[in-house]
């Protein structure tokens, strides 16, 4: 009996929260606490809790405590980013993964594997009315210039890397770290995945935090970088949008995306088969499930999984602290460059476009029209500027996609 109860206690967690010594189950009880953080600011403070709550869970659940050779473990986080147990040193041993993975393990093949972000594009394709870009489509000239902060952090990584021979960032990292300026945390993943996995989990944590803080970072750049004379303009209505446009729409973009960036087909592709689901008119039942039960089911797998890559060992370095600091410069440049454009076009049209709507550029969908909204009609309570921003909202939607394609097909054979 006291063998028994022996045994029992040293395969508890506590006995393997010990297990290699106390300086790891310090770094374990850290990100224990760190997922509490997430957890609180999803639930109490409701920033982005959708993504955030399971990426906190997921994350809590990786980093419990468990004896090495325990079958409780759920993921095995070296098999994605090891060379050693991959076959020929690249491609994924998937047959061991099914034979003796965990739950989290199996899951995350969609992810790696690049599945679940372009399900996810379908749904948000069923849920975007690109109707306001259609109908001013100079705005996306606003979302591509809120990819600004995407390039411009690929080559500030880059210069980083060179100064600080400890981080050995190469493009592949610094082109995973600037899409974080693209505020979209499907395409971060969906980039990072592919070009460097052992940064996924800061950069996921690091994208949707900064997308679920855009009501707070964005509108002292808003202020900076406008005037009061041209946060005031009230931009004339928008022209009714037919609706044989709105079905060539996501043709037209999916062909013209195709012939310029094959590898951003994958996500613009589903982004637009969503929306052609929605215009048409004859899928409703599609397009029901594919914005409801399959976004939200893909949405529950991406979270957990991302999340439990966060294992302390690829969580706690000087690595993430500076991917953090980075993707939030990242982030920052892209609302600037939406905003700087926005002033130009204020000024070629006389005063016609509210440089506000830059800001929209980035693709949070539709958080970032919405500030947009909120400080146009601060200053001008007659102003209505939510339907102007979804134009460039949207639009940054495709810019931030085609930008992930421009890095996959410059870097992911490398």
């Amino acid at each position: 009996m006291l063998e028994s109860f022996a045994s029992f206690l040293s395969n508890t967690g506590a006995a393997a929260l010990f297990q290699d010594g106390g300086l790891d189950a310090v770094k374990t009880l850290i990100m224990l606490a760190v997922a509490c953080v997430l957890l609180y600011l999803a639930i109490v403070k409701k920033y982005e809790p959708l993504l955030l709550l399971p990426i906190a869970f997921g994350m809590m659940l990786t980093n419990l405590p468990v004896l090495r050779d325990s079958s409780a473990i759920m993921m095995h986080t070296e098999w994605f980013t090891d060379t050693s147990y991959m076959i020929d040193g690249h491609s994924l041993d998937v047959g061991m993964i099914v034979r003796e993975g965990g739950l989290l393990d199996l899951l995350y093949l969609g992810v790696k594997l690049g599945i679940y972000p372009p399900l996810i594009f379908i749904g948000i394709g069923c849920m975007t009315d690109f109707g306001p870009l259609i109908a001013n489509p100079k705005s996306i000239l606003l979302g591509a210039a809120a990819q600004f902060g995407v390039f411009f952090t690929f080559i500030g990584a880059l210069v980083i890397s060179a100064l600080v021979p400890s981080i050995a960032w190469g493009v592949k990292e610094a082109a995973s770290i600037g899409i974080i300026g693209g505020a979209d945390g499907p395409t971060a993943i969906y980039v990072t995945k592919s070009l460097a996995p052992q940064l996924l989990p800061a950069i996921a944590v690091a994208a949707y935090s900064y997308m679920a803080l855009i009501p707070i970072i964005q509108p002292p750049f808003m202020k900076l970088l406008t005037t009061k004379k041209a946060r005031c303009v009230v931009m004339d209505q928008l022209r009714p949008v037919s609706k044989t446009e709105k079905i060539i729409f996501p043709i037209v973009v999916t062909l013209v995306v195709a012939f310029i960036i094959p590898d951003a087909v994958s996500l613009v592709g589903c982004l637009m088969l969503g929306n052609l689901f929605k215009e048409s008119g004859v899928c409703d039942r599609l397009a029901r499930t594919a914005q409801n039960e399959l976004m939200n089911i893909v949405t529950i797998f991406l979270g957990v999984t991302v999340g439990a890559t966060a294992t302390a060992s690829s969580f706690l370095t000087p690595s993430t602290l500076g991917i953090v600091l980075l993707g939030l410069v990242a982030f920052i440049f892209s609302t600037c460059g939406g905003l700087v454009l926005g002033d130009i076009m204020y000024v070629l049209t006389k005063g016609k476009v509210n440089p506000l709507i830059g800001s929209a550029g980035v693709s949070a969908v539709p958080m970032a029209a919405r500030v947009s909204q909120t400080v146009g009609q601060k200053e001008n309570p007659s102003n209505f500027l939510l339907m102007h921003a979804m134009g460039p909202n949207v639009a940054g939607v495709i810019g931030s996609a085609v930008a992930a394609g421009v890095f996959l097909s410059m870097f992911n054979g490398l």
